[in-house]
């Protein structure tokens, strides 16, 4: 089940946090759950993958991306991710979640995502997002523009290069088994 509560919480802990530039770290924090966890009783990945929808959620508000999502009735897309597990999560571990926005090339937008138990890094994500209106998506100029950002360009570490042109080469779509 979706995690309606935790999202409520973020949205109301983010609007009383101090807003920041989109380009600014944001940081939230919660506890691994029961119900989060998979039979080998740690965070189930998939549950690690819809907790860090949350981070961004708490960015795009408090880097002011939410309320020109809501005048322009756009939506926020994820196009592609990467994640690595490094270090598992358990039951009432209590997890910081960091997260950034690294930039944006022609067409979307990068973000880059972690969670941390005790100071220890145990998983982190790539995201390749965009944004979407009802002429479908949106240019980032159009995006930095509703911001209010200078235009000037982002570089995108070569990392994040590397990982465009690595997805560039995976087939689309998938070959259906036989």
């Amino acid at each position: 089940m979706y995690p309606f509560f935790r999202l409520a919480k973020t949205i109301f802990n983010a609007k009383k946090k101090s807003q920041i530039a989109y380009t600014d770290p944001s940081s939230i924090e919660f506890r691994c759950h029961p119900w989060d966890l998979d039979l080998f009783n740690e965070m189930n990945n998939g549950r690690v993958a819809t907790l860090y929808d949350l981070g961004r959620i708490d960015l795009s508000i408090r880097g002011k991306l939410m309320p020109a999502l809501l005048k322009n009735k756009w939506a926020l897309v994820v196009a592609g991710s990467s994640v690595r597990y490094r270090k598992r999560i358990h039951m009432f571990d209590k997890i910081t979640m960091h997260s950034r926005f690294i930039g944006f090339d022609d067409r979307w937008m990068y973000l880059e995502q972690s969670m941390w138990v005790r100071g220890e890094p145990c998983s982190s994500i790539l995201i390749r997002g965009g944004v979407t209106g009802k002429q479908g998506l949106i240019a980032p100029a159009e995006i930095k523009a509703a911001l209010g950002a200078e235009e000037s360009e982002f570089t995108l570490p070569d990392w994040v290069h590397q990982w465009i042109d690595s997805e560039q080469h995976r087939p689309w779509p998938p070959q259906r088994p036989e």
